[in-house]
């Protein structure tokens, strides 16, 4: 059999690997705070990301796909088909391994940039030094510090805000549901940006930022006055001894949790199926240019690969991230899904190649900080903190490594 179907039927089941491993890790980023919180069990949260994430993967998700992931090597890498195929095997290999492997640390770790750091293994071991473009990795280096500290001092401040204008009034339940229209109608508005801006769907449609700041505000103005009738009948009945706060952003944080896991599903799922289409059109027509076509079934595959991840393995980060750094109540797990939220959303605006993963941790230590700097469990931040470092230069050593291998073998 000819070397490169040898390499597509392996790279179908690296690429499922994946996929299993996105969900795995990245679920976190989706309803780790809102099982910390109790808002939900982590039985429904599987079940409902699950479902969220082949929706956003095969419907939202990219149809279309950059060769080169993240403008991160030269394009002269592709230059060799036979090169590029075992290229693009090595880097999904070698991110694959590398989000297994903080998955069984419970710790998460960032796909994106295991992919990227893949890639770089692959443009050193090809063409050396000159064949990264350095501008691109300096901004993911950055992005380390830059989101979650942006994502911190978001969180801080919404909670604050919480704090100050709900949980400290003499009826806090009547002042989180006057106000729930406010809390409801920004999430909305930032949930409609992202998309409109975030997602290959939203880049299709092309919107311009004022048409698309007027769509989102008004949306997010309907959907802040609908929501406040929604939450004034589902709490009409409750007794006056059962009227807490927090049931208000209980219900509130089910929603912005189920955004995220939407968009988990609609943009990761490229780390997985970009570079097996890849290797699908090298085996196909023998050439690649700047950007491929995803066939729908890859998109599909690597939805279902994700879900799987999540109800076989995405119990163990989800603990680490909603359980281990700090305490969380209903109002601080909203405070978190709004500010990765938001943090993801001005970052791409500004170009930034920033992670999910990094926002979500961000955010969850930012409420922490809000009661206090001995409400953070510091230990575990500097941990998960060692493998965002570690990432990019793991999955490169990795991928060196196996593209050698495979060499040697043919």
């Amino acid at each position: 059999m000819p070397l490169e179907y040898i390499i597509l039927a392996l790279g179908f089941i690296v690429g499922f690997h994946m996929s299993w491993n996105i969900g795995a890790n990245d679920v976190a980023n989706s309803m780790a705070s809102a099982v910390g919180a109790k808002a939900i069990t982590l039985r429904q949260a599987i079940i409902i990301a699950g479902i969220l994430v082949i929706i956003g993967a095969a419907f939202i998700g990219g149809h279309v796909t950059d060769t080169i992931r993240s403008g991160i090597i030269s394009p002269r890498a592709l230059d060799d088909p036979r090169t590029a195929l075992i290229g693009a095997f090595s880097a999904l290999v070698a991110a694959s391994l590398w989000v297994s492997f903080a998955t069984w640390k419970s710790l998460p770790v960032s796909t994106t940039h295991s992919i990227v750091g893949a890639m770089v293994g692959f443009g050193l071991i090809t063409g050396g030094l000159e064949m990264i473009n350095w501008g691109v990795l300096g901004a993911v280096v950055g992005s380390w510090v830059i989101s979650p500290v942006f994502s911190m001092i978001i969180s801080f401040i919404m909670f604050r805000i919480i704090v100050r204008f709900v949980l400290t009034r003499v009826d806090a339940f009547a002042a989180a549901l006057r106000l729930s229209p406010v809390f409801i109608g920004t999430a909305v508005f930032v949930i409609v940006m992202s998309f409109l801006f975030k997602t290959p769907m939203g880049k299709a449609i092309a919107m311009g930022d004022i048409t698309a700041a007027l769509m989102a505000s008004v949306i997010g103005i309907a959907g802040g006055l609908g929501g406040r009738r929604l939450l004034t009948w589902l709490f009409s009945k409750k007794e006056e001894t059962g009227r807490d706060p927090e049931m208000i952003f209980r219900t509130i944080q089910v929603g912005t949790s189920c955004y995220v896991a939407l968009a988990i599903g609609a943009n990761d799922v490229a780390n997985a199926v970009g570079p097996l289409a890849l290797i699908y059109f090298l085996t196909k027509t023998g050439e690649v240019g700047a950007t491929i076509p995803v066939p729908y079934y890859l998109l599909l595959f690597g939805g279902v690969g994700i879900a799987t991840g999540i109800a076989m393995g995405g119990a163990r980060v989800i603990r680490t991230v909603g359980e281990r750094i700090t305490l969380l109540t209903n109002t601080r797990g909203y405070s978190v899904d709004f500010a990765a939220a938001t943090t993801v959303l001005v970052a791409s605006k500004m170009g930034l190649p920033v992670s999910t993963t990094h926002a979500a941790v961000g955010g969850v230590m930012g409420v922490g900080l809000a009661r206090g700097i001995e409400a953070v469990n510091f230990s575990i931040i500097f941990k998960i903190m060692i493998y965002w470092i570690l990432t990019v230069p793991a999955a490169a050593l990795t991928s060196m490594v196996v593209f050698k291998l495979i060499q040697t073998i043919v």
